[in-house]
């Protein structure tokens, strides 16, 4: 119960169903100033809200302690990922290790049968495998945070929200009195505070910044940066070149410091690879048509994946330019129709 909405809700659907539930809020935060941050999930803040749903619904309510867990798996990898020139989505990092394994394994080591959180999916049977659907409200959809979850893991999930959409648990939640049903979403990574990424990494990497070069597609040199993780593939704004034309950062060199800007053509890739892909459902044979998606909320675009032996994928789309920027880092998420597939991270 992250003091949202939406986990009240699903414990409060749970209880209605007859299930024995436990509310369970997680302490992620290992520094003051990030603990004093209250617009982010499982802030402190948020942790009183959520002991107020669950004292409201009449269940327990219990803080975990996964700072060490949090700190190792998304804020380090966060910063690492950034120092490299990548673009790193921690909340799939979250789902991954803290959730769905670390907390999970806690959960049936006090007798929990399942692990239920407020996300927005669907678990259904495909190809005889368990695997994650698109929910019913598709602007909610959060199967694309949710790719790594394995066979096990998703047979001891439950995720009460998936077929309903946003305003009925809103609705659900003033029917029930709760004291989050008006509680604004957070759309801030919950460990940065004011949603300054640049500020954090500063703060937690002093040296992370090395000044460089901004060159274009043809090796000319247009002007100086103060470090790439100011940067990510795709991006406009913040390059200060002047002159005419927009231009969008194409790539990222961190061993040089180097950032390489073109036209918003020059983002379209004919194909791109998939590193580390976790399979709900493994592709037969040398490729398979799917849709893929890279960013959160983007419309999927048809392509084609052809699996390696070294568990990557080639993605071949077939609108590079629906697609757009691809940068690495990132997340490439697999469907098929509404049923997600597998995923992987953009090399």
């Amino acid at each position: 119960m992250s003091g949202g909405v939406d986990s009240s809700v699903a414990a409060a659907l749970l209880k209605e169903q007859g299930y024995e539930v436990v509310g369970v809020g997680l302490r992620l935060a290992d520094r003051p100033k990030v603990e004093s941050f209250h617009r982010g999930c499982c802030a402190p803040r948020d942790l009183a809200d959520a002991r107020a749903v669950a004292s409201k619904l009449g269940i327990p309510f219990y803080v975990m302690d996964v700072r060490e867990s949090f700190r190792r798996s998304v804020i380090d990898s966060f910063i690492s990922e950034y120092a490299s020139g990548r673009t790193p989505v921690p909340c799939i990092a979250c789902n991954q290790v803290v959730k769905f394994d670390y907390l999970a394994e806690r959960a049936r080591g006090v007798g929990a049968e399942c692990l239920a959180t407020g996300h927005y999916a669907r678990i259904v049977e495909a190809s005889g495998r368990l695997a994650l659907a698109r929910s019913a409200d598709r602007e909610k959809d959060q199967t694309y945070f949710l790719f790594g979850m394995t066979q096990a893991q998703i047979a001891h999930t439950l995720f009460p929200l998936g077929d309903i959409e946003k305003k009925r648990t809103r609705a659900i939640a003033r029917e029930l009195g709760l004291p989050t049903a008006d509680k604004p979403e957070s759309q801030e990574i919950c460990f940065v505070p004011e949603d300054d990424y640049r500020a954090f990494l500063r703060s937690e990497a002093p040296d992370i910044d090395r000044p460089g070069a901004i060159f274009d597609m043809a090796g000319h040199r247009l002007g100086s940066h103060p470090g790439v993780t100011h940067f990510t593939v795709g991006q406009r704004k913040g390059l200060r070149l002047g002159g005419g034309g927009a231009h969008y950062v194409i790539g990222l060199e961190a061993d040089t410091a180097t950032v390489v800007v073109g036209e918003r053509s020059d983002l379209e890739r004919e194909s791109f690879l998939a590193e580390r892909i976790s399979w709900s459902i493994p592709v037969e044979g040398d490729e398979k048509r799917l849709s893929v998606q890279v960013r959160h909320r983007q419309r999927a675009v048809p392509c084609r994946v052809a699996p390696r032996d070294d568990g990557a994928a080639e993605v071949f789309p077939e609108d590079p330019a629906a697609l757009g920027a691809v940068p690495p880092g990132q997340a490439a998420v697999f469907y098929d129709g509404d049923v997600l597939q597998g995923g992987g991270w953009v090399a």
